[in-house]
C-alpha cells in the first residue's frame, strides 16, 4: 500500500523546546548562536585538518569527518527549530517530517561507527605502535569511514520503510522540537509494534557493536598505559586519547539513556533534554573539546592564524 493512502495528514505541529511565547525570541537566539558556534567550530576543525599536513594521519582523518558529521547533525534540525521559534504554528510538513528522521537515524548511526573507529586507532597507535602505519592505512581508513555510512543508510532504511505504511489520522501533535522517530510512533492511529521492534532491535545491535568496540579498545589501551612505569609516558600517552574519550562519553550517555531506557522511566521534558544534549549541544562542544585538549589542533591553528596575520 502506498504512503499516500495510509496517510490521512499532511504536516504535524512540533511541540518544541518550550510552549511559552515569550521565551520564542529568546530561544532562537540562543540557539541561533549554538548553530553558529556548531558550523563554525567544526568547519574549523575541518580545514585545519586538510590545511596542515601534519594532521594527516588516520586520528584526524575521522576528526575530520567527525566534524562533517556535528555539522549535518545540527543542520538536520535546528534550522527547522529556528523557523518554529519565529512562527505562530510550528508545523512540519509529512515529508519533511520522514526525511527529517530519517536523516537523524543516518547521522547518528554514522557517528557512532565513525567514534568505534577512532576508538580502534588509538588501541592501535597505543598498544600496536610498530605495527601502525601498517595496520591504520589509508585503504582501512577509507573502508572504516565507507563502512560506516553504508551501515547508517541501511539502518534508516531499515527503519523508515515500516513508518511509511503506518496510519496518521491524527492527532498531528509531535511532542518532540523534531520528528525522532519514538516521538512520531506515537501519533501513530495504527499499531506500532512491528516499527518499534525494528527500531529497538536496530539500535540495540549497532550502538551496542560500536560500543563493544569502542570499550574493548579502552581496555587495552588503559591496559596499556598501566604498564608504562614512567608517569610523564602514562600521561601522555592518555592524553592522545582523552578527547575522543570525553566525546564519546557524551554521546553515548546522552543517546543510550534518550532511546534504550524503559519507557516507564519515559518524560516528555527528560526525553528533550537528551535530545537537545546529543543532536545538538554534542556537536558544539566536540570542536571546543578538541581544540582545547589537542596541543596538535592548537598549534595547526596557530600556525594558520599567523600566516593569515603575515599576509
Amino acid at each position: 500500500m502506498t504512503m499516500e493512502n495510509q496517510t490521512t495528514v499532511s504536516y504535524f505541529v512540533l511541540s518544541g523546546v518550550s510552549n511559552n511565547p515569550q521565551l520564542q525570541p529568546f530561544l532562537f537566539w540562543v540557539f541561533l548562536l549554538i548553530y553558529l558556534l556548531t558550523v563554525l567550530g567544526n568547519g574549523v576543525i575541518m580545514v585545519v585538518i586538510r590545511a596542515d599536513p601534519h594532521l594527516h594521519t588516520p586520528m584526524y582523518f575521522f576528526l575530520f569527518h567527525l566534524s562533517f558529521l556535528d555539522i549535518c547533525s545540527s543542520s538536520v534540525t535546528v534550522p527547522k527549530m529556528l523557523q518554529n521559534f519565529m512562527a505562530d504554528e510550528k508545523t512540519i510538513s509529512f515529508p519533511g517530517c520522514i526525511t527529517q528522521m530519517s536523516l537523524i537515524l543516518l547521522v547518528s548511526c554514522t557517528e557512532i561507527f565513525i567514534l568505534s573507529a577512532m576508538a580502534y586507532d588509538r588501541y592501535a597507535a597505543i598498544c600496536d605502535p610498530l605495527h601502525y602505519v601498517r595496520t591504520m592505512n589509508k585503504q582501512v581508513c577509507i573502508r572504516f569511514v565507507g563502512g560506516a555510512w553504508l551501515i547508517s543508510i541501511f539502518h534508516a532504511l531499515t527503519n523508515t520503510d515500516p513508518v511509511l505504511h503506518l496510519n496518521f489520522c491524527g492527532p498531528k501533535d509531535v511532542n518532540n522540537f523534531s520528528c525522532e522517530l519514538p516521538s512520531l510512533l506515537e501519533v501513530s492511529c495504527t499499531e506500532t509494534f512491528i516499527s518499534k521492534m525494528t527500531f529497538l532491535t536496530s539500535v540495540m545491535l549497532l550502538s551496542l557493536t560500536a560500543f563493544c568496540i569502542t570499550l574493548v579498545s579502552y581496555i587495552c589501551i588503559i591496559s596499556t598505559i598501566l604498564r608504562i612505569r614512567s608517569a610523564e609516558g602514562r600521561v601522555r600517552a592518555f592524553s592522545t586519547c582523552s578527547s575522543h574519550l570525553t566525546v564519546v562519553v557524551l554521546y553515548y550517555g546522552a543517546g543510550l539513556f534518550r532511546y534504550l531506557r524503559p519507557s516507564s522511566a519515559s518524560s516528555v521534558v527528560t526525553d528533550r533534554l537528551f535530545s537537545i544534549q546529543y543532536s545538538i549541544l554534542t556537536p558544539m562542544l566536540n570542536p571546543i573539546i578538541y581544540s582545547l585538549r589537542n596541543k596538535e589542533v592548537k598549534a595547526a591553528l596557530g600556525n594558520i592564524l599567523g600566516k593569515f596575520q603575515s599576509m
